[in-house]
């Protein structure tokens, strides 16, 4: 959420990142006027407040007839004026949660992800002297895999991870935990279960809900531990020695994949139900600080992925492709040959106070003000959808999977042999 003192006196600039977010503009419009319609019943009843305040004084010291002219004109004041405040004032919160932070000014215009742009790339595309499998073969093959009864328990888009399969996960997370703990994150296993305003406080509510699963006593899957770490601290002032906090969280994860819907049904690049470790940091309110650690975050994840020997690439995201809360933001996609193409894995982004904000996340500074914190997360691994990658770069002729050299301490095996081939 922007500070409305900032959309006052920026107004133009909100309604040009409006346009850059693919949100109608017409909504500052709105704002505006529903702002100077608060601001006049503000005063207005504050008025109110102040003279009912001075008739209770004078009717302590008043004689009865003076008592009763005084309670016959405040019976004169507009009493209305309370309740079509609270109104004003609930359609003002609604829309504040619609307006979009604005974006970086490296942040290219666009109007997707199309739009993107490559910053980098890592490791040498593996030319094959042999037909290559995709994922979902190579898979059936090892055995790793069972999509068939996946999807009889599990409904469309449904997995089981099994044998090889799922230790090589457990093998990931252990290698991925391992690394980011040395760079002095705190390690969280976080609830998905979440409340309705831990997902607007992040700002995945009330525009994206058709993505979130719903329950039926009004509680919510979340799709990102992010949402339950950065509402670990909500309504908290923290100390400047606290900061920065980064936060590693490891959760279950659940996106219904409604707008995605025809997209990659096969395999498990996009599933319902995927897990993560996320990176979760709270600095403090500079710009050059959420920047700095901004290109941190990146780069742990990157770390991963090399450790993993699977070429990628760094892309800007456009406009277009940047959510509600989201200043600036990096993808990582790892290259998947069966496909010929990057598919992203990854996503680091930055909000200055744009959830802390919502969240009432503050600190006291040098001087004694109470600041409120800067935000950022980051992919640190998703899984399985990163097996995709590793499996169809790792392939061999004789159909087996050689694992890479970062994973062998976490595992009894270097390598997966066929065994429905």
């Amino acid at each position: 959420m922007l500070d409305i003192k900032f959309i006052r006196q920026n107004t133009e600039l909100v309604r040009d990142a409006c346009r850059k977010k693919q949100i109608n503009p017409e909504i500052i419009d709105k704002l505006m006027e529903v702002d100077k319609k608060r601001s006049e019943l503000m005063q207005s009843v504050e008025k109110t407040r102040r003279l009912k305040n001075e008739a209770n004084e004078k009717i302590k010291e008043a004689s009865h007839e003076e008592r009763q002219k005084i309670i016959e004109k405040m019976k004169e004041l507009n009493n209305d004026r309370e309740k079509e405040l609270q109104e004003i004032e609930k359609k003002f919160q609604e829309l504040m949660l619609l307006i979009p932070n604005v974006p970086d000014a490296s942040v290219p215009e666009g109007l997707s992800d199309n739009d993107n742009v490559e910053v980098k790339t890592w490791g040498n595309i593996r030319e094959f002297d042999f037909p290559i499998k995709d994922h979902v073969e190579i898979s059936k093959n090892l055995d790793i895999v069972d999509f068939d009864r996946g999807t009889k328990v599990a409904g469309f888009r449904g997995y089981f991870l099994k044998n090889e399969g799922a230790l090589l996960s457990f093998a990931i997370w252990s290698l991925a935990l391992e690394k980011i703990m040395s760079k002095g994150f705190i390690p969280m296993v976080a609830p998905s279960l979440v409340k309705e305003e831990a997902l607007i406080g992040t700002g995945y509510l009330p525009q994206s809900k058709a993505d979130v699963y719903e329950t039926s006593d009004d509680m919510y899957l979340a799709g990102t531990s992010e949402v339950a770490l950065m509402n670990y601290h909500s309504g908290e002032i923290l100390a400047l020695e606290e900061l920065p906090k980064k936060y590693v969280g490891f959760s279950p994860c659940f996106r219904t994949e409604i707008g995605s819907y025809g997209k990659d049904v096969k395999g498990i690049f996009r599933v319902h139900e995927f897990f993560k470790l996320e990176q979760v940091i709270l600095c403090e309110n500079s710009e050059e600080e959420s920047k700095r650690l901004h290109e941190e975050i990146t780069r742990n994840a990157e770390e991963i992925l090399e450790a993993l020997e699977i070429p990628y690439r760094r892309v800007l995201n456009s406009t277009g492709d940047l959510g509600l809360g989201q200043v600036k933001k990096y993808d990582l996609e790892a290259w998947v040959p069966s496909q010929n193409k990057y598919r992203e894995t990854h996503s680091a982004s930055y909000f200055y106070e744009f959830q802390t904000r919502r969240l009432n996340i503050k600190y006291k500074n040098k001087e004694g003000e109470i600041k409120y914190a800067h935000s950022l997360n980051n992919t640190l691994i998703a899984t399985p959808r990163v097996l995709m990658s590793l499996l169809e770069n790792h392939q061999q002729r004789d159909g087996s999977v050689k694992i890479p050299e970062a994973l062998h301490k976490y595992l009894n095996f270097t390598e997966i042999k066929p065994k429905n081939e």
